[in-house]
């Protein structure tokens, strides 16, 4: 008997680099299950690991930045990084990721970017895209603010699996499920 619940018990997180990630998550009543996760390097340093939940298992980008579907990202940080080098992320990344980028998007990332703070090594950023609502941030456990648009949503996403991941070819074919 209690092997069964310790083997149940195990059953309901995934492990990546030491970091237990949740296989499932709720968002408004909605289950998201995650689709993959990945370790971001610079250089030969791990910085966080990066789990993407959605409604289903899909590992298509173009399939997933189509649909109109909550998400949620999750960055859990295994090295302490300064605000202003993931500020400076999250813009190489827009400029790398969606080229033609509206207004309107590129003034959210702005937000966005003014929005980080110091990590440590064990905190989270956490985005949540829910249709109709936008994208709520969440840093260091505070909720942040809500940027609006899918535009913007799809952007920040494409900042993992667009055409030139910051994180790299290899973080997002898991974060994709490959």
């Amino acid at each position: 008997m209690i092997s069964r619940l310790v083997l149940s018990a195990l059953l309901l997180f995934s492990t990546v680099a030491g970091v237990k990630l949740d296989d499932s998550v709720t968002v408004n009543g909605q289950n998201l299950v995650l689709n993959g996760a990945g370790i971001r390097k610079k250089f030969f340093i791990k910085v966080y690991v990066g789990a993407l939940y959605l409604p289903a298992k899909q590992s298509d980008g173009a399939a997933i930045l189509a649909a109109d579907a909550t998400r949620r990202m999750v960055m859990h940080f295994v090295y302490s990084v300064g605000k202003g080098k993931i500020a400076e992320a999250w813009e190489e990344g827009l400029e790398d990721n969606v080229k033609n980028a509206s207004a309107e998007v590129k003034a959210n990332f702005k937000t966005l970017a003014s929005w980080m703070e110091d990590i440590k090594n064990g905190q989270e950023i956490v985005l949540t895209y829910v249709p109709g609502s936008g994208t709520m941030v969440a840093v260091n456990g505070h909720a942040k603010g809500t940027l609006s648009g899918k535009a913007t949503a799809d952007a920040i996403l494409a900042t993992w699996i667009g055409p030139k991941p910051g994180p790299g070819d290899d973080f997002k074919k898991a974060v994709l499920g490959r």
